[in-house]
């Protein structure tokens, strides 16, 4: 799992070679706090697929500035450097499942 801040949050989304799925979460969320096994679980499933990077929003404000980011949890999926697809909120872990298979085929 990738540590991303405002520092470091472009180069390693550009530089990566697989997706990246950015978790933006904040100390004080307690959905975060829910949703977070949920995404570690399936990083590990999906480990040959994507990275999972998590943002902490309380040190981060440039990078959810950028991005919009003003509800969390919020997932996205970047590919080759781009935000391609997220999601908002807890979701179950079947959807969230589905939803990777559906946006990480070739």
């Amino acid at each position: 799992m990738l540590i991303l801040n405002d520092q470091n949050f472009e180069e390693k989304i550009i530089g990566s070679d697989k997706p990246v799925l950015v978790d933006f979460w904040a100390g004080w969320c307690h959905p975060c706090f829910v949703m977070n096994p949920i995404l570690e679980k399936l990083a590990e499933e999906f480990k040959e697929k994507f990275i999972l990077a998590k943002v902490n929003l309380e040190k981060s404000p440039i990078i959810a500035q950028k991005y919009g980011i003003n509800i969390i949890p919020t997932v996205l999926l970047f590919k080759d450097g781009k935000p391609v697809q997220g999601f908002v909120g807890v979701q179950p872990e079947e959807m969230i499942k589905k939803w990777l298979e559906e946006n990480l085929k070739e």
